[in-house]
Order: structure tokens, then sequence, then C-alpha cells
């Protein structure tokens, strides 16, 4: 049987995930890290994008966090994101209007702020449709 950590993924809505994993994959805020059972302790920001979990016993599953943080402790690794979703709850057409949206609003010039949030909204919908995406290339569907 391969080693185990308690994860538990929670957002400001409540807690997505509780359980034990063998491995879990972000996208932090200085690239991609892989954490496996007796990993240093760390903490560091996550960038938009998918949070992919292998279960105990093997089974995969993803989700979508909007950025926050991840803390690994030698027992226990917490994702605190803004915003986390199970993967299958992500919708492909609402995430490509809001890029639609976010790049018309980037146009639009006229005050830093609105490009500021534009941009972050487009930052947004681009990871969601990256994390689409790779649920289709591990189905095979893509």
């Amino acid at each position: 049987m391969a080693m185990t950590v308690h994860c538990d993924i929670v957002s400001a809505e409540g807690e997505v995930f509780s359980g034990l994993i063998e491995f879990v994959s972000v996208t932090g805020s200085l690239g991609d890290l892989g954490v496996y059972p007796g990993h240093a302790p760390l903490l560091t920001e996550l960038k938009p994008g998918p949070v992919e979990l292998r279960k105990q016993g093997g089974q995969e599953d993803v989700f979508y966090v909007s950025g926050g943080y991840i803390e690994v402790q030698p027992h226990k690794v917490t994702v605190l994101a803004d915003t986390a979703l199970r993967a299958h709850d992500l919708s492909e057409a609402s995430a490509l209007e809001a890029q639609k949206h976010a790049q018309q609003a980037m146009s639009d010039k006229n005050a830093e702020f609105e490009y500021s949030r534009a941009a972050t909204e487009l930052a947004e919908a681009a990871a969601q449709l990256r994390t689409l995406q790779q649920i289709r290339k591990k189905s095979g569907k893509g």
C-alpha cells in the first residue's frame, strides 16, 4: 500500500475535499509543484489553475482554484483557495464567455483599475480552460 498524507482543500464557501492522498500537484508562484507524503514543510502562494490529486488507492481527481495558498506539514497538506471547484463543475462555455468579456474590457483602457480587473478575470478564465484541457487529456477525450 502506498504512503498517504491527509489533504484538505477549502475555500471561503467551505470544504471541497478532505481525505488521504498519495500525491498532489499544484501551480505555485514559482512554477509547478508536486507533493508526496514526507515532503518538507512549505507555504507558498498558488496561481489560478488545476489542483490534481492522486487519492488513496490511485484514483485521480482534479479541482480548480482561482488562487490562494498551499501549506505542507509532515502529516497534512492544506490548500486554502480563494475559490475552489471540482473540475467537472467547470463550464467551458462560461469560461470562454468570461475570457471574451475580459478581452473586450482590456481593449477599452479607460481606467487602469478596470484594466487590472479585466486582466485578472482573463487569467482566471484561461486557467479554467487549461484545467478543462488537462482533464480531457487525462481521460483521452482531447
